[in-house]
């Protein structure tokens, strides 16, 4: 299924205006995160953040069939918790070695912005840090090869080989990217692995295009690809309570190539609260 395609200057600029808001609430998060914060507390500052940016959660009480409408403002993911954690899921506080993923989704004029980053406070152990460099990197070769022309499969062939074949981590299975624009979800679906069989991903062989809005979004973990989630419940975890690692960018295809609207969020620290 193809995603539309987005050509209007005034369009693209308020897209680009909505990845800002979400990179400004990042960074503003990166003097912010503690050890002893709860996840109420973080939630709450994503909140009010967005509120000063003149923006709202696009998360908040989204809904998906056969899951309760999401609770949060934004996806706060800790430790083994890969994707969709939730303030409510936890009262315990940060500790000195978390890691933590925080995923923001705006609205802002009526258009999307939607990007995650990991951080581990104050201090992180040798295979966190390998595995957030991992992250961080596979995520920019994504980004460089996602050319105009080229199949979908070309991102998901750049992940692979720096998360997995480079750095011996696992990409998670069923899990990806995504089209958005004036909504959070669109096609085309963006696998972060190359398919076994083409029934797999079939969208993998269309081709990226100018004016494609793709959230870009690889996770991955240090002992497994195989994920665990509790009945009508959004976090989703490793299947073996290893950690995990979630970035995401948006991203407009251009005639000239890949524009991250979001850029600027490689320079975020993988440390903070130190």
């Amino acid at each position: 299924m193809s995603a539309s395609l987005l050509t209007s200057p005034k369009d693209i600029d308020a897209a680009a205006e909505a990845a800002v808001c979400v990179r400004k609430t990042h960074e503003a998060l990166v003097d912010y995160l503690k050890a002893g914060q709860t996840l109420p507390e973080i939630d709450g500052f994503v909140g009010s953040t967005l509120k000063s940016l003149g923006c709202k959660s696009s998360f908040f009480r989204y809904r998906i069939p056969k899951l309760p409408p999401f609770p949060s403002q934004s996806c706060i993911s800790v430790n083994e918790c890969i994707v969709h954690g939730t303030h409510t899921m936890s009262s315990k506080p940060l500790e000195p070695g978390d890691i933590i993923s925080i995923d923001i989704g705006v609205e802002k004029r009526g258009w999307i912005g939607d990007a995650a980053w990991t951080y581990a406070i104050e201090h992180a152990s040798d295979d966190a840090l390998r595995l957030m460099r991992a992250g961080r990197e596979s995520l920019a070769a994504g980004i460089d090869a996602m050319q105009p022309g080229r199949p979908l499969l070309d991102w998901a062939r750049a992940v692979q080989r720096v998360a997995m074949e480079e750095a011996g981590f696992h990409i998670v299975k069923n899990l990806g990217g995504h089209g958005y624009g004036k909504k959070l979800h669109g096609p085309p679906f963006i696998a972060n692995r190359v398919p076994a069989f083409r029934a797999e991903w079939p969208d993998a062989w269309l081709p990226f295009a100018p004016g494609m809005l793709i959230a870009v979004e690889p996770m991955l973990a240090i002992g497994t690809d195989e994920t665990h989630a509790e009945s009508r419940s959004w976090p989703i975890f490793t299947a073996d309570g290893s950690l995990s690692v979630h970035y995401e960018a948006d991203v407009l295809i251009t005639p000239d190539g890949p524009r991250d609207l979001t850029t600027g969020m490689d320079q975020l620290p993988d440390i903070v609260g130190g």
